[in-house]
């Protein structure tokens, strides 16, 4: 693989990965501020919520998948509060990273390190230990009595994007509901899917588990 294939390779799959925890910015002025959130969010609302935030740590496989197909697979951990780590398949040089403050997309192949505010993601519904989930969800329509779809969505932020979490009713999991999957939705339509399966709660996170090496090179002084 030639150096230009291996820098287009490198782009396209750093591209899916920043769909999966990026908004692309949109100016203020051109951002409507939309209609005000729901006062009283429904009891399911109140359910769901509370089940994502009794999970002190999970471990899970995923499959994440672009809106143009493209999959690339791997392992998530996950540690309260805003901790995520996705490490992805043998071959693919990327990591994502979130320390509790800012997610970080490293690509190990072109030596690149990008960092935004959790606030400013899809994810931050799902990692933010300070927003205010319930206040901007809302329940959409399923056919399975056992299967909560919740969209999240700041209406005074579109540009954050939108995150719709599938959580299945399930006795063994924190607050009897399962993470299952989840659809993250930029301001500009990317729309990117991460499906989880073998989910483990509760397990032990090593402290380094959110750390990353910094591929790019040092300067020396």
């Amino acid at each position: 693989m030639n150096s230009l294939t291996k820098i287009l390779r490198a782009g396209r799959l750093a591209s899916l990965a920043a769909a999966l925890v990026v908004s692309p910015a949109v100016p203020s002025a051109l951002a409507a501020p939309g209609p005000a959130p729901a006062a009283a969010p429904s009891a399911d609302v109140e359910r769901a919520v509370a089940a994502l935030r009794a999970i002190s740590s999970m471990r899970a496989d995923f499959v994440q998948t672009d809106r143009n197909g493209q999959r690339l697979t791997g392992t998530l951990t996950l540690q309260r509060p805003g901790k995520i780590r996705f490490q992805y398949q043998p071959g693919v040089p990327l990591l994502i990273v979130s320390d509790g403050a800012a997610l970080t997309v490293i690509d190990y192949e072109v030596r690149q390190v990008s960092r935004w505010p959790i606030r400013n993601s899809p994810l931050g519904a799902l990692l933010n230990p300070d927003k205010d989930v319930a206040r901007y969800a809302r329940l959409l329509p399923t056919t399975n009595p056992d299967v909560l779809s919740l969209e999240i969505k700041d209406p005074r932020h579109p540009e954050y994007g939108t995150l719709t979490l599938i959580m299945v009713r399930k006795p063994g999991a924190p607050g009897g509901l399962q993470l299952d999957s989840w659809v993250a939705l930029d301001s500009q339509n990317q729309r990117t899917t991460i499906r989880l399966s073998n989910q483990q709660y509760g397990v032990p996170v090593p402290a380094n588990m959110f750390r990353y090496n910094d591929p790019r090179p040092q300067i020396r002084h």
